[in-house]
């Protein structure tokens, strides 16, 4: 599978010549740049960065080994009231290590430069504007909020990150919202850190590579392997809809150790394989440890499956049990916490303290079953061997040569129905042994939603009346229940339910299995009155087929798209309306029934309508067979969507006899 645009970046690639960036320097604002209105390059962008430059180097001590050192310089023009933000800047830095110091940040040469009166006036960062927060036991925030930032105004500032964590370096970003002038990235890594280097969008930045001699560490020497990553005029990544994640497609430089090899000691491989990505976690207390603890709930299993006998009630039975009794404390991570026995004492725990306490029991029950590393939406893609990009860990099941996927940190998910943000490209399988596979996450099956309107139009008082029920399963489902339940407020609910399907009325609302089982549809009916719902020219009534339910608008707006387009998952809907035609009138013509699709048929909507004595019945299928379409499909699906909404709004025209 073709995948946005991936690209590794091995060191040994292709050399250039190094960019002369004496120009880049903070301090050397001109008055050019304070007089500019707008981005030469991007007259729409509300802000530019006019340069950013990186470098990590590493240090050493006989006390703690290496430190990674790195060190940023932004300076930034801001356009546009909607760049006023960007006067905020903050770093996430960990907290969390148990063997290691703290990661640091440290902030300095942070000023605001404005042009008043023909002269450059500089307004430097006062201790006021320096802040630090704490996230979680985890994580710490070190931000700073520039003085003085206006429309116009230029800003800069440079922080350094500190960390004796060697396993990943923090991504060096190069590509956001707005216009990237240059950047420039350098690297100087000692022989004995070998990393993989992975370029993520697609932007083919410069780069060169070379190999020096130094002598931080030892009399004798060693070599430094330095790198060199430059780009000019990188156009800003323009959010769209139905994006997954927009820092998929984001340009940016990624490096994580994949050997270490010191000298006198044996060379230890990192992330080189998959079996090594399982084996390193599995030997982790945190992981493999806990999976295999199992007296902490022998009663309770004991007494639940008494009576349950068969591998996919028995599967069931467990999810259920799990999923009732604990209750995620909203933390990622594949590794514990406190524990699974405390956290099963406690009925609170992480995501893998949760789903590790699931695959115990199974185990314990009889039932295959092994965890699944996954990366969330928002966490990004996991493409190369490596154990830093995942940070949930889910269930795999297997009966009768089939695969569940389960996670019981869920209020709301079923068998093979997981968390929508898991929706995410591929996951990994690890054994004990070192084995692997990967997992497909994205479902293949559609999830269906179905629309049935029982109406009658009134010509007197110009309105339709009836009742509607919509039945929802699988994703469907699941994204309604964690729209409609974690939101108890019914009254905000259906009045923008009643705002969203054209200021219909919605009387004696009903909503069955909330989340009763969630493992059948859930279903919504409501009566329902539509004042000025149709058009009556001349005596004559011209409505709409689908009602309130027609699409009006193309969701895909712009001229080019840049990203692929994301649904999710498959989907299917069917609409069923049955129209009674008032006394006195007679059909005097429908629109005519059609077929559309996309190449491939991936995309498909049929309409067909007939009439039988004095009611007219209506319907429409529209599906998406897959969840992801290359942006080169972009065209052909803003086609589709247009065809459609020019189908469902011609109209059924009715007369009087």
């Amino acid at each position: 599978m073709r995948f946005y645009g991936l690209v590794l970046v091995a060191f040994l690639l292709l050399s250039i010549s190094k960019i002369n960036a004496q120009n880049y320097e903070l301090g050397k604002v001109t008055i050019e740049e304070l007089q500019q209105k707008v981005n030469a390059k991007d007259t729409t962008a509300a802000a530019a960065v006019l340069f950013k430059k990186g470098k990590t180097f590493f240090t050493y001590t006989s006390e703690r080994g290496f430190t990674a050192n790195h060190v940023y310089e932004f300076k930034i023009k801001i356009y546009k009231k909607e760049g006023l933000n960007l006067a905020n800047h903050k770093v996430s830095y960990y907290i969390g290590y148990e063997n290691r110091n703290d990661d640091s940040v440290s902030f300095s040469n942070a000023a605001t430069y404005n042009l008043e009166n023909g002269v450059i006036v500089k307004t430097k960062l006062n201790r006021e504007g320096v802040f630090n927060s704490n996230i979680n036991k985890y994580w710490n925030q070190a931000m700073i909020t520039l003085p003085n930032v206006k429309v116009g105004s230029v800003i800069e500032f440079k922080y350094v990150v500190k960390s004796e964590n060697l396993i990943r370096l923090p991504d060096f970003d190069f590509q956001y919202p707005f216009p990237v002038a240059f950047f420039e990235y350098k690297t100087e890594i000692p022989e004995f850190l070998i990393y993989k280097t992975i370029l993520i969008g697609q932007v083919n930045i410069k780069s060169s590579t070379e190999v020096v001699e130094s002598k931080q560490i030892f009399a004798t020497g060693y070599k430094q392997i330095n790198s060199l990553y430059t780009f000019e005029n990188i156009p800003a990544l323009k959010n769209e809809k139905f994006v997954d994640n927009i820092s998929n497609y984001s340009g940016s430089i990624q490096n994580e150790l994949e050997r270490k090899r010191f000298p006198s000691e044996p060379i230890v491989d990192l992330t080189k394989t998959w079996e090594g990505v399982a084996t390193s976690i599995y030997e982790n207390e945190s992981f493999g440890k806990e999976l295999k603890l199992k007296n902490y709930y022998s009663e309770d299993l004991k007494i639940l499956l008494a009576n349950v006998n068969l591998p996919l009630d028995r599967l069931n039975a467990i999810f259920n049990f799990v999923q009732n009794r604990m209750n995620w404390n909203k933390e990622n991570g594949y590794f514990v916490d406190k524990g699974v026995k405390k956290a099963y004492e406690a009925r609170t725990g992480n995501v893998a303290e949760i789903n590790f306490i699931l695959i115990s029991m199974l185990k314990t029950a009889g039932i295959e079953v092994s965890p699944v590393l996954v990366s969330t939406l928002e966490n990004g893609v996991p493409v190369f061997p490596n154990r830093t990009v995942f940070n949930y860990v889910i269930a795999a099941a297997e009966i009768d040569g089939k695969k569940i996927l389960l996670d019981a940190a869920n209020k709301f998910t079923t068998s093979n129905v997981l968390p929508l943000n898991l929706l995410n490209w591929k996951g990994r399988l690890i054994k004990q042994d070192g084995s692997s596979q990967e997992i497909d996450l994205i479902p293949e099956s559609l999830s269906k939603g179905n629309y049935t309107i029982i109406a009658t139009i009134d010509p007197e008082l110009r309105q339709i009346q009836g009742q509607v029920r919509i039945r929802r399963a699988d994703y469907s489902a699941l994204q309604f229940r964690e729209l409609k339940v974690s939101n108890n407020d019914e009254d905000a609910y259906l009045e923008k339910l009643e705002n969203d399907l054209s200021k219909i009325e919605i009387k004696d609302y009903l909503l069955e299995n909330k989340n009763e089982d969630l493992s059948k549809p859930v279903v919504e009916k409501f009566n329902f009155s539509w004042s000025n719902a149709y058009d009556m020219i001349n005596g004559k009534i011209f409505l709409k087929p689908l009602l309130f339910f027609t699409h009006t608008s193309n969701p895909l707006v712009q001229e080019e798209r840049q990203m692929p387009v994301y649904f999710g998952y498959p989907d299917q809907n069917v609409y069923n309306v049955f129209l009674k035609i008032p006394d006195g009138y007679v059909v005097e013509s429908l629109p005519k029934p059609i077929s559309i699709s996309t190449e491939g048929k991936d995309g498909f909507y049929i309409m067909n309508m007939n009439t039988e004595e004095n009611k007219i019945q209506i319907q429409v299928t529209k599906g998406i067979n897959k969840a992801i379409f290359a942006a080169s499909d972009y065209d052909m699906l803003k086609e589709f969507f247009q065809k459609i909404i020019v189908s469902q709004n011609e109209k059924i025209v009715l007369k009087k006899i």
